[in-house]
Parts: structure tokens; C-alpha cells; sequence
């Protein structure tokens, strides 16, 4: 998928979604999304409890490379509004691929994060990963759930009792 191009996503609730890689004018606009998710959600997804958050932790959604990393916005096509991130960060031999995703506090139970980790995990497909993984806190019970449902194992994270890892192999 190139910068520009958008891309139907399509939920089970039926909302008339689009989906496009980040770029780095949407800096503002993701901070401005990152500040309509719940505050659980964003320390579930940065590991951190902050307010808002920062240049530095918006910086690899922006400046992704488009092969080992991709990052995308999930836009309402209504208002524009992006009500969803997703991100793709592939190792070095492009093996395994971590992805992460949140979803704004009005779009919640609407399908879209079930949409995205299939539009993640895909991608992972396509550029020839092996394996999907998530880091979750164990706390986040509904992103656990929605995983295990997609064909994710769980896995104790090593050193850090707080966490657990979720993976799906491609055959």
C-alpha cells in the first residue's frame, strides 16, 4: 500500500472506514487521537501512564521505513478523523513482526481493532513473516481476548511477570 493510497476497512459493525500508511504530517493528528484514548489504553500501548503522548514516543509512527516497519491510521471517512492506530515493526531477517494497536475511546467494541490485527497481521503474511507476536499488559483482558480469538498463544513474558506475550505462527 503506498503513502497516499487509502484502503477500505471494513468491520463487523459496518462503519465506513479507511486505512493508509502514516506520514509525518499526521504527527499532530495522531497525538490528538492519542489523546481521545482511554488512559489505560495508552499506558497499554506505550508501557507508560503519561497524560499525552510525546514527540519521541509519536516519532516511529511517523517515520516508519514502509518495509521493516509500517505504521497506519484508520480514518473515519465521514469526518476524517483518525479513530485508530496500527503498528508493524518486522526484525531484521523479517522472521518476526510485533504489532500493536489502539483504538479511540467512542470507537471501542466496533469491530475496528478486530479489522486491524487482520490488516497487521497480513501484512506480516505478505512480506514473508513466520510469526505475530503482541505485548500485552496482563490487565488488558480485552485486547488478550480479541487475540486469543484471532489464533494467538499466550506465553509468559521472560523477566517481567506483568506481561504476556501473544503469537500466532504462519505455516
Amino acid at each position: 500500500m503506498n503513502l497516499s493510497e487509502l484502503k477500505p476497512l471494513e468491520t463487523r459493525s459496518g462503519i465506513e472506514l479507511d486505512v493508509r500508511p502514516a506520514r509525518e504530517e499526521d504527527e499532530a493528528a495522531l497525538a490528538a487521537f492519542f489523546d481521545r484514548v482511554s488512559d489505560e489504553d495508552r499506558r497499554f500501548r506505550f508501557f507508560a501512564a503519561g497524560e499525552h503522548v510525546s514527540h519521541d514516543q509519536l516519532a516511529p509512527l511517523v517515520h516508519a521505513d514502509h518495509f521493516r516497519s509500517e505504521s497506519y491510521v484508520v480514518l473515519n471517512r465521514a469526518t476524517g478523523e483518525i479513530v485508530a492506530s496500527g503498528l508493524l515493526a518486522c526484525d531484521g531477517p523479517l522472521d518476526t513482526a510485533e504489532v500493536a494497536i489502539s483504538v479511540c475511546k467512542s470507537h471501542r467494541g466496533k469491530g475496528i481493532g478486530w479489522a486491524l490485527l487482520d490488516l497487521l497481521a497480513e501484512e506480516a503474511r505478505t512480506r514473508g513473516v513466520r510469526r505475530v507476536l503482541s505485548i500485552e499488559d496482563r490487565e488488558n483482558h480485552a485486547t488478550i481476548e480479541l487475540e486469543r480469538e484471532k489464533g494467538f498463544v499466550a506465553e509468559a513474558f521472560e523477566g517481567d511477570p506483568s506481561l504476556v506475550v501473544l503469537s500466532k505462527t504462519f505455516r
